[in-house]
């Protein structure tokens, strides 16, 4: 696409400085908004917008837009899956999170006089091989037939949401040694303990495990629920898998999804689902589920979802938490049957990711999961007769589910280790099963030694499709808006499995819907894309952004979300070559103060000198007359001065950034020493500070020792910018410089020159692309400033209706979706006077979508 300038004049200058600094201007539209606090409003900026119809562009696949589904923030237990009955099993322990126990979210309870003892028992008699413990129940017959003794589950956070007079399906799996049998009654109580439902009742008779089943009505409605489960008489009686699933679950499915969530899901039409993961597939051990001595920390291993959830392994999920494997590799590719995507599972390719660099020498191990993912790819396309296949239809599923796609590993960031191993994989996988398509990636970041190296593997290799992962900030995504322009289009295609601007607010939005007109533009490229994570627990999660909030009865989509929604909904199947002026940029120097960190080491600083260029000193720092000028947040690390050095000795505390100095500094050189004491990694030195999460770092000796990089940090989204292969010793001395000219930086490391960068990338807040649909032309702009786009559009020789369909999002930049507001919603209206050639004005802050119909 080719930009050119239009009326510079009518830029306010002031506006795009502030856009490039990362700040955002005050919505006068906002009610608490004052004419004391709010500067005015920005006058219109020019544009034009130029079409050719009469030009093919790429083709757009069906599926290129999907979602990533990840039991991170948890998404599954106590989200998308949906049980009501946490720890159902008595399964939690410290393994999972150093505060469970196998009593977890359940608490004693009687009645009526009764008592008795509880415990967590396993082993000689479990339910299952894999189900390896149960609550005992010891009874001692107080109360007689009105005393009931027993437990009460709380559920996920604050309780179980119930409707009232809709039914719950109860289950337990139970057994008593008493040969008349044991009274059981599973009901419905408030937080108070109050009754909600009348009582089911069940006969349990004999020692053997047996499964009981019934409906519970809530005669009232509650989000903070409990299921009491009581025993009446003598004796002992045994429980498992304690369930509790609402009746109307996502189509009615037996151990189903909440429907909410997956009706705001299937909402989004997704392409494909990306699923399991994430970090959770390749981290932790990748052995098989062994008994006696099995492993609680294991990788996420398909075959241990499968069958019936009484026979399912338990697991520790990687993000701090239990994750039971209700929600498994079958209701993977059952919902993604449901919601007509195409799924795409991803497997272990035995080099853990995440941070975790390390790779399984074992042969045996390797053939091992080679063989599981043949056996998946037979799961998910076999015919009945076949053995995996068999297993499919005696879960429900007798016809094939039509995978086409399946990844192998996620994030290593061992690039030769990892593909060594794949080329193993996509060997046996393509020799068996040729029609499936096998993806790698590119490891964690979106450039850098380990990006490159990752490629070239791929690219030499002929590997169909890599899959990229990137979280950055806002500004990242609006100067990037290119990427993909210059990609090989002969060379392997591009899966965007995971990316996110990182925050939920809608200037974040905007900044993802500008960076998607680019990947529309480059669909001959980019053949999938996700954004990520998908779903998050409003009062736990690990990570933000994230698409889809929810709590224990609500759910609403961020801003992202609706920005995903609406291109997910307005694809198209063909990119209409366009053409759209660009906004004017002024461009002043890196400017900030300096600073000094360390991530899980202890270092020592001295002799720090700040100098402008012509020579004049800003900062002189050698520290004997202590730390004075220097400033750090409270409990970023232990900072003192010890023998005439700065020093900072926690070898545990991550990002303890320390800064002096003015953040009008600009055109300076910044010197000092640098020791590293202890620790993982090297030194930290920053420079164009302008706030703890905006600024640059030469990071020396990070990502545990293995290689260098300066990294642009924009409110906490970071980029790499140069990077290399240095490490640091511990106990040597480094003489640092770093020299700031405009916005060209010098470094230098014991008086060699280390490497150098330009930061001149502009932040383009005017992104647009044009696609068909259905023979409908779909206009998309995003005008990610605070100034109105008085927008010229020339639609070329297409002849077009004069009414067209006008969605907007549109909103103040700072504005959040919540649960109980949504200022971030599309609005929908008609727009008169559409012609060949014809003037629109896109509102500040707004992705805008024009359906216009041939005339």
């Amino acid at each position: 696409m080719a930009l050119t300038r239009l009326k510079p004049a009518l830029v306010p200058a002031t506006l795009l400085a502030a856009l490039l600094a990362g700040t955002v201007m005050a919505d006068p539209t906002r009610a608490d908004a004052t004419p004391a606090d709010t500067p005015p409003a920005p006058g219109p900026v020019d544009y034009s917008l130029t079409v050719h119809p009469d030009r093919t562009g790429p083709a757009i696949g069906r599926t290129m837009y999907g979602v990533f589904f990840e039991d991170i923030n948890n998404a599954a237990d106590g989200g998308l899956y949906a049980e009501l009955v946490q720890n159902r099993s008595f399964e939690y322990a410290p393994a999972d999170h150093p505060a469970y126990t196998p009593l977890t979210a359940w608490q004693q309870t009687a009645t009526g006089g009764a008592n008795g003892t509880l415990r967590v028992a396993g082993d000689a008699e479990r339910l299952a091989e894999r189900n390896r413990h149960h609550l005992r129940l010891d009874l001692d017959g107080a109360g007689g037939a009105a005393g009931r003794f027993g437990v009460v589950n709380s559920g996920y956070g604050a309780g179980m949401a119930l409707t009232a007079g809709r039914p719950y399906d109860f289950s337990v799996w139970a057994r008593t040694d008493r040969p008349a049998g044991t009274r059981l009654t599973a009901e419905l109580r408030a937080a108070d303990g109050t009754a909600l439902s009348a009582p089911l009742a069940v006969t349990v008779r004999g020692d053997r495990w047996t499964k009981y089943t019934g409906t519970l009505v809530p005669g009232a409605s509650t989000t903070t629920g409990r299921l009491a489960v009581t025993a009446s008489g003598a004796g002992t009686v045994r429980l498992d898998m304690v369930s509790l699933f609402p009746r109307d679950t996502y189509k009615g499915r037996p151990n189903g999804l909440r429907k909410d969530l997956a009706e705001k899901i299937a909402a989004l039409e997704p392409g494909f689902l990306r699923f399991p993961g994430g970090c959770l597939v390749n981290t932790g051990s990748h052995r098989a589920y062994e008994a006696p001595h099995w492993e609680r920390k294991r990788s996420y291993q398909w075959k241990d979802t499968i069958g019936p959830v009484e026979q399912r392994a338990v697991n520790a999920n990687f993000w701090g938490y239990h994750q039971s494997y209700g929600l498994g590799y079958y209701e993977y590719f059952r919902f993604a049957e449901d919601i007509g995507a195409m799924p795409l599972p991803v497997v272990p390719a035995l080099v853990t990711g995440c941070g975790q660099n390390e790779a399984t020498d074992d042969p045996v191990l390797l053939r091992r999961h080679i063989q599981d993912t043949l056996d998946l790819i037979e799961f998910a396309n076999g015919p009945v007769t076949s053995e995996w296949g068999r297993k499919r239809a005696a879960m429900g599923h007798p016809a094939p589910f039509g995978l086409t796609h399946l990844a192998v590993g996620n994030e290593e960031n061992l690039p030769d280790a990892f593909f060594a191993r794949f080329t193993e994989f996509r060997r046996a996988i393509e020799a068996k099963h040729p029609g499936i398509t096998v993806v790698s990636n590119s490891g964690p970041d979106d450039s850098g030694a380990v990006f490159d190296r990752s490629w070239q593997l791929s690219r030499d290799a002929g590997v169909a499709m890599v899959d990229e992962h990137y979280y950055n900030s806002p500004q990242w995504f609006l100067e990037n808006n290119g990427r993909y322009d210059t990609y090989d289009r002969t060379g392997p295609k591009v899966f965007l499995g995971e990316y996110a601007s990182l925050d939920n607010r809608f200037s974040n939005a905007l900044a993802e819907a500008a960076y998607m007109t680019g990947l529309e533009r480059n669909a001959d490229v980019v053949g999938l894309a996700s954004y990520a994570p998908l779903l998050a627990d409003v009062h736990h999660n690990q990570w933000r952004p994230d698409m889809i909030w929810f709590d224990n009865h609500r759910s609403w989509g961020s801003a992202s979300y609706e920005v995903q929604k609406l291109f997910m909904n307005n694809t198209g199947d063909r990119v209409v070559p366009s053409r759209a002026s660009a906004t004017p940029h002024v461009s002043g120097p890196i400017t900030g103060a300096v600073g000094l960190s360390t991530w899980a080491t202890s270092a020592a600083y001295d002799d720090v000198e700040v100098t402008a260029a012509d020579g004049t000193a800003l900062l002189r720092e050698d520290f004997s007359a202590g730390d004075t000028r220097w400033t750090r947040a409270a409990g970023r690390g232990d900072w003192a001065v010890v023998d005439g050095a700065y020093v900072q000795s926690d070898t545990t505390a991550e990002n303890t950034l320390v800064t002096a100095g003015d953040t009008g500094w600009h055109d300076y050189d910044l010197r000092l020493k640098a020791t590293k004491k202890s620790g993982r990694e090297g030194f930290l030195v920053a420079f164009g500070v302008r706030s703890t999460g905006t600024h640059y770092w030469w990071n020396l000796g990070g990502w545990g020792n293995t290689r260098s990089a300066v990294e642009k940090s924009v409110d906490g989204g970071k980029q790499a910018l140069v990077e290399d292969g240095t490490t640091i010793e511990a106990g040597r001395t480094y003489d640092l410089h770093v020299q700031v000219r405009g916005r060209q930086v010098t470094l230098y490391l014991d008086g060699h020159k280390w490497g150098s960068f330009t930061d001149d990338k502009a932040a383009e807040p005017f992104r647009q692309v044009v696609t068909r649909d259905k023979g409908d032309l779909v206009v998309k702009v995003v005008n990610a400033q605070a100034a109105p786009a008085r927008t010229r559009i020339d639609l070329g020789t297409a002849a077009v209706a004069p009414t067209a369909r006008l969605t907007t999002l549109h909103a103040a930049p700072e504005a959040v979706n919540t649960a109980d507001a949504r200022p971030v919603r599309p609005r929908t209206s008609v727009l008169r006077g559409v012609a060949r050639d014809f003037t629109y004005t896109f509102p500040a802050h707004s992705v805008t979508f024009l359906r216009i119909r041939a005339g």
